[in-house]
Formats: C-alpha cells, structure tokens, sequence
C-alpha cells in the first residue's frame, strides 16, 4: 500500500492523540501564517533555537575546513529535526515523527527565506556577519536564482508540514 511506511504496516504506530493532532494542526497554521502572509516570519521560540543550531553549525563544520563552514549553519539548522525524525521513525511514534517533519518544514522555510535574501541582504544577521547563501550561491554560479530557489525550498517546507499534519491525523487513536 503506497501509504504505508516502506516495510511496516500502520498499525505499529504509537496512535497519536487528537489534542496532539490539533496542537501540531494549530502549531502549522501558525507557521504557515508567519512564513507565507506575515512579513516577520519569525515564530520565537523555535526559531531562536534553530538559529542557535545554525550559529553552532559553522564552526563545528569549519573544523573540517575553514571553506566548508559557510554550509554549517544550514546544515545543523536540517540535520537536528532529520535526526529527531529518524528517531521517532524507529520508534515508531507517530507524534514524534510528525513533530519532527514539521520542524524541518519550518526550518526548511526559514532556510529558503534566508536564500531568498541572498543578493537583497535586508535580513539582520546575527553579529552583522556575512550572508551564507551570498557566498554560496556566489561560488556556484547561481546568484540570480536566489529567489526562484529560496521560493522553491520554502514550498518545500510548506508541503513537508501539510505532510505532518496529514500523518498525523491518519495516525490518531480513535479511542
């Protein structure tokens, strides 16, 4: 069934509970509403810690190499809720999971605003730094595409949270 989890069957889930499914319901609306009809796309305090993540990101990359650390911050930014997800994938706790994609669907927004920003340079940046996806789009060539990129990965995220909050109605108890 194409529905079904590649080599699990839905039962095996933790159910998740209809306050759980309308908390996560109410939680994307709210970051729908901040990303895509608000200008302050800012929902505080998930935000502040995905930033925290992005900022510890560059240097723990930059360790590797200095070049490489400019990708750091967008990588830590996805790699924590990927790692939250993969957890409660194995688990098989629905919430979790559905938790979890929604926090990459909002990090994934916050990421392609950032690259939307990229030539723009109008976000404020944490110490008044320089602008990651400038340098990078720059060393790829693509500096022109930033908003036609950055608009394609917010929708990507945009879908992945409408995708949580679908698994996570399939999945409530009905108890």
């Amino acid at each position: 069934m194409w529905n079904s989890p590649p080599g699990s069957e839905d039962d095996d889930w933790r159910p998740v509970s209809t306050g759980a499914a309308i908390a996560l319901s109410l939680m994307a609306l709210w970051i729908a509403w901040q990303h895509f009809l608000t200008a302050d796309s800012w929902v505080f305090l998930l935000d502040n810690a995905n930033l925290a993540l992005h900022e510890a990101g560059h240097p723990m990359v930059g360790l590797l190499s200095s070049r490489l650390g400019v990708y750091g911050g967008t990588i830590f930014q996805l790699l924590f809720p990927m790692v939250f997800a993969h957890y409660f994938w194995r688990e098989r706790q629905a919430a979790g999971w559905a938790g979890s994609l929604l926090w990459l669907g909002e990090n994934l927004m916050n990421v392609g605003r950032y690259m939307k920003d990229a030539r723009a340079g109008e976000l404020p940046l944490v110490g008044g730094g320089d602008h990651d996806w400038l340098e990078i789009f720059s060393r790829w060539g693509m500096l022109a595409q930033d908003v036609r990129i950055g608009n394609s990965v917010k929708v990507l995220g945009l879908v992945l949270a409408i995708h949580a909050i679908w698994w996570a109605w399939r999945h409530r108890s009905h108890g």
